[in-house]
């Protein structure tokens, strides 16, 4: 029943509601549960592994405690300590032991690839993160021509020779992250001639020119050593520019769709994935984590409840999956399996 009070400023009585109190749900644990509006599983997060082709360039990566560069020897092992953690999916960053101008020959990590797919079975999804950053001389995602301007053509053509060797040699999907034009067409077009039509591709669809890619980059040994990358990936400050990369990619026939990075994307998420129909994931990049890794070393926050959030957050704008470090963490977290 509502209350009736005196208004000041009459000698009627007025029928006023009570104060809302919003704090009711919030009052325990069993209620805070109760009304909870993001959730989900391990299975909607995807490790990163870095496999290194030359073994004295294994070891820790700077900025993501928990993560390392792994030779192909020692990546078996650290996928069997995933899979026993509840990781039911990954994303491979090749790291050649060499670079070269062109001619770029995948088979160390397609060597990888087909290990790690038999110990696999059925139980985890391998995603190849397919670039030419980690491959090419200059540490671009393109390759250019004698005055030094992009070679769309033949950036194309090496992208799909590495797409092809990898679901040759037995990966789950292709995750194009260079953001050249029509990349997703010209992968789609190699692997259905070439009869990998049921391999899905995941494009970061909308991936920015961002300064939180370092740890990274150092573990993918992919920093640039001339110029920058603000020519093909997408400024901080263009909205409808990734909104338009991915309705771009969705129609050249993405499966999945990716906002990079991930925490300073959220307005995009949703957008996207009502723009196009598809489902949308978010990478939370080695700078997002690093940041929360530093927070906690400093004593400024507790990292497992940090990751969490940042991962409810994500959740929260939309995002289908979320590609981050932590993934490994997931049953330790609380998250359930499937």
């Amino acid at each position: 029943m509502l209350d009736r009070v005196v208004s000041p400023l009459t000698t009627s009585r007025e029928p006023v509601a009570p104060p809302r109190r919003l704090q009711r749900l919030r009052r325990t644990a069993s209620l805070r549960d109760l009304v909870a509006e993001t959730g989900f599983t391990q299975s909607q997060l995807i490790q990163p592994l870095f496999i290194v082709e030359d073994p004295a360039g294994a070891g820790a990566i700077p900025g993501l405690p928990g993560n390392a560069r792994l030779s192909p020897g020692t990546a078996s092992a650290q996928f069997e300590r995933d899979l026993e953690a509840g990781v039911q999916q990954f994303i491979l960053f090749p790291v050649p032991a060499r670079k070269h101008a062109h001619d770029f020959d995948p088979a160390f990590i397609c060597e990888a690839i087909a290990t790690l797919r038999r110990r696999a079975g059925e139980d985890a999804s391998l995603w190849l993160d397919t670039c030419l950053c980690s491959y090419s001389h200059d540490g671009h995602c393109c390759l250019h021509d004698a005055r030094g301007e992009q070679d769309l053509p033949a950036t194309l053509d090496a992208l799909a020779g590495l797409a092809l060797a990898y679901a040759a040699a037995g990966a789950d999907g292709i995750a194009p992250s260079d953001m050249n034009d029509g990349r997703v067409a010209a992968l789609r077009l190699a692997l259905d001639s070439a009869g990998h039509d049921l391999v899905p591709i995941m494009s970061y669809s909308a991936k920015f020119a961002s300064q939180l890619y370092g740890p990274f980059r150092g573990a993918a040994n992919s920093a640039p050593t001339h110029g920058d990358r603000r020519r093909y990936q997408i400024d901080v400050r263009a909205r409808r520019d990734a909104l338009a990369s991915s309705q771009r990619c969705a129609a050249e026939g993405a499966d999945l769709l990716m906002v990079k990075p991930g925490m300073s994307s959220l307005d995009l998420i949703q957008p996207i994935a009502t723009a196009t129909g598809l489902a949308v994931g978010a990478y939370q990049v080695s700078g997002e984590y690093a940041a929360l890794a530093l927070l906690a070393r400093e004593g400024f926050a507790d990292f497992d409840l940090a990751l969490l959030e940042s991962w409810h957050a994500l959740r929260r704008g939309g995002a289908a999956f979320i590609i981050t470090y932590g993934a490994r963490l997931g049953r330790a977290l609380g998250l359930a399996a499937r």
